[in-house]
């Protein structure tokens, strides 16, 4: 027993070993004759090669995580990763210095609490392996002196920094200014003008007002650049005719696929296992009685329901207890039971009824799921043969003439084509990517087909012409005239407002908002209203332009924020919080800025150099 929980211990340390305490250890690089054990140092406090190695390790480990991919240490140093790593390990020996100088420290208790503490050296028992724990830093090249010692000196500079970020009280201006910007509440009025609100209807244009505006908004009217393609499609649809399939290869297919089609019965069932048989019939006993139902005797073994839940099971499934569980003709109790686990009872909740399709009943979608399945690996077989040919010279066309491949043509505009061939993600790719000077190459699409085409012409963005564009010109000049004549009705009504009239004494429709704050919501309203509503004085209106429509919205009140909203309480909490953690970062920064100055820096460029030289 002894020696297993020695290979345990060993197990889990080399675990440990790689992915907690080593890393790169190792790292420490021969420089000119020498060993190298510190990249540099602050004040007295040196920063040493594993660790360097360390932190590097963990930043391409968080990166990687990140985008997905595997990042090489000279792709991170591009975005100048190892600097800041290096300048995140020069700040936290800058603070370990700090401490060092003003006598700061922690004692024995605190270490061995941290140690014993750590998951990171525990047994299979959840208690401090001591031996795992030695085990790790021998194969790290630490003893544990100089371990606890390092535990030690973070752990007073974790106090250092802890008592600069924290001890910032947070001026209460400061966040009642922000408190009041976000709290503010608005009363006020609106109406919306739409084409129903002139008091007349808007003219037809004439064909000379068109034309003026088309000309004059050149700009309105461009045809987007497009591309002219050739292309040569072979789908799956095809060659499906030329698909033969005969009864054996279904039947075969069929019997390969039996669990679909074909199914016993099941049953949703939950089992609790008791110590003895007696322990089992005194619970059937409570539960006829009407005493206690299944799920108390469940809790009563300190087990929730989820953890006796058997699933869906056959009869087979459940051993010698399949008969029983099965033979019961409704959901309800079973047992008890005897099983290998001991006695037991059983609760069948649902009885799934067994399923049987005959291959008759499957033959016809079999049949269109082979012969669809033999079409795409006859396309995906003919490849070779259509790049040999491409191979040799032959163009789209010859590939239509003589391997039988569909032959079109495209006036393909990106984003704005569709249907066809030009619904396939990997056809936009290829159309977006092709230029004059490329030559055809097969590709394939996600069903199977496959395809390969050709830049005719590329035609470059255009005026388009006032016929091809006359809707287009309509709607615009009617969208103008009409945005013209609520303006011109929002500027009759602004004058009766600033003449000291309300909203609601003018006969307008009028929709009255109260205690709205910044961030409300208004359905109906245009974007922006509110912002400038609450840019306004007291008795003040503003016109709001939307899309057909003018908003004139009129102040009624200003409010403070409301104390009672909870909301509000919790926003509070949250800015104080959030100055309070900005103003400690920027303290923190200012006093470990202030400690590198005054205690120096030196780095040692070779030993990075001889770091950075590890990775691959």
């Amino acid at each position: 027993m002894a020696k297993k929980k020695g290979q345990a211990s060993r197990f889990f340390a080399g675990a440990l070993l790689v992915l907690l305490i080593v890393g790169l250890a190792g790292f420490g690089a021969t420089n000119f004759g020498g060993r190298v054990t510190s990249v540099g140092k602050v004040g007295d406090t040196r920063i040493d090669v594993d660790r360097y190695a360390r932190a590097l390790t963990e930043e391409l480990r968080a990166l990687q995580a990140q985008t997905g991919q595997s990042i090489s240490l000279s792709q991170a140093q591009q975005f100048g990763v190892d600097r800041l790593v290096l300048q995140r390990l020069v700040a936290a020996a800058a603070l370990e210095n700090e401490t060092r100088r003003i006598g700061l420290s922690v004692g024995d208790k605190e270490v061995q609490r941290q140690l014993l503490s750590s998951p990171a050296f525990q047994g299979l028992d959840g208690k401090f392996d001591r031996e795992g724990y030695e085990f790790a830093l021998d194969r790290a090249g630490l003893s544990p002196a100089e371990y606890e010692s390092s535990l030690r000196s973070e752990s007073a500079a974790n106090i250092l920094q802890a008592a600069i970020s924290n001890g910032i009280a947070v001026p209460d201006t400061y966040a009642r200014v922000i408190l009041d910007y976000i709290g503010e509440r608005r009363n006020f009025s609106w109406t919306e003008l739409d084409e129903t609100a002139l008091p007349t209807p808007l003219p037809e244009p004439t064909e000379e007002e068109l034309r003026a505006w088309f000309e004059a908004h050149p700009d309105s009217f461009m045809l987007p650049p497009m591309k002219r393609l050739t292309y040569a499609w072979l789908s799956p649809e095809d060659v499906i005719d030329e698909i033969t399939v005969d009864d054996a290869e279904l039947q075969a297919l069929y019997d390969e696929r039996s669990d679909e089609y074909n199914s016993p019965e099941r049953r949703l069932v939950e089992r609790l296992v008791f110590g003895s048989a007696e322990e089992a019939q005194a619970a059937v006993e409570a539960m006829n009685a009407g005493e206690k139902t299944f799920e108390d005797i469940v809790a009563e073994r300190g087990l929730a329901l989820g953890d006796i839940d058997l699933g869906d099971v056959t009869r087979d499934s459940l051993g010698s207890a399949g008969d029983a569980v099965f033979a019961v003709p409704q959901p309800g109790i079973v047992g008890p039971v005897e099983t290998d686990l001991g006695p037991a009872l059983f609760r069948v909740n649902a009885i799934l009824a067994a399923r049987s399709t005959p291959f008759e009943e499957v033959r016809d979608t079999l049949r269109d799921e082979f012969a669809a399945d033999a079409a795409r690996r006859a396309v995906v077989d003919r490849i070779g043969e259509l790049e040999d040919l491409l191979a040799g010279g032959a163009t789209l066309e010859e590939l239509s003439d003589e391997a039988g491949m569909r032959l079109g043509q495209l006036d393909w505009v990106d984003g704005q084509t569709e249907g066809g061939i030009a619904a396939y993600e990997e056809f936009i790719q290829a159309a977006r990517a092709v230029t004059s000077e490329d030559f055809p190459e097969i590709l394939e699409l996600n069903d199977g087909g496959i395809f390969a085409l050709r830049l005719d012409e590329e035609i470059p963005a255009r005026p388009d012409s006032f016929e091809n564009a006359r809707e287009k010109v309509e709607r615009e000049w009617r969208g103008n005239a009409l945005a013209e004549r609520l303006r011109t009705e929002a500027d009759e009504i602004m004058k009766k407002l600033d003449g000291g009239a309300s909203l609601s004494s003018l006969g307008l429709p009028v929709t009255v908002e109260t205690q709205l704050t910044r961030n409300a919501f208004i359905e109906g309203a245009p974007a922006g209203m509110l912002e400038k509503v609450f840019a306004l004085e007291t008795g003040e209106a503003v016109v709001v332009e939307g899309d057909g429509t003018v908003v004139i919205a009129q102040l009624n009140d200003i409010l403070p924020p409301d104390p009672e909203d909870p909301d509000l309480v919790a926003t509070e909490k949250a800015i104080r919080d959030e100055i309070r953690q900005g103003l400690g970062q920027d303290a923190l920064a200012l006093f470990t800025r202030a400690v590198e100055q005054e205690a120096g820096i030196s780095l040692d460029q070779a030993a990075i150099n001889a770091v950075h030289a590890q990775f691959p």
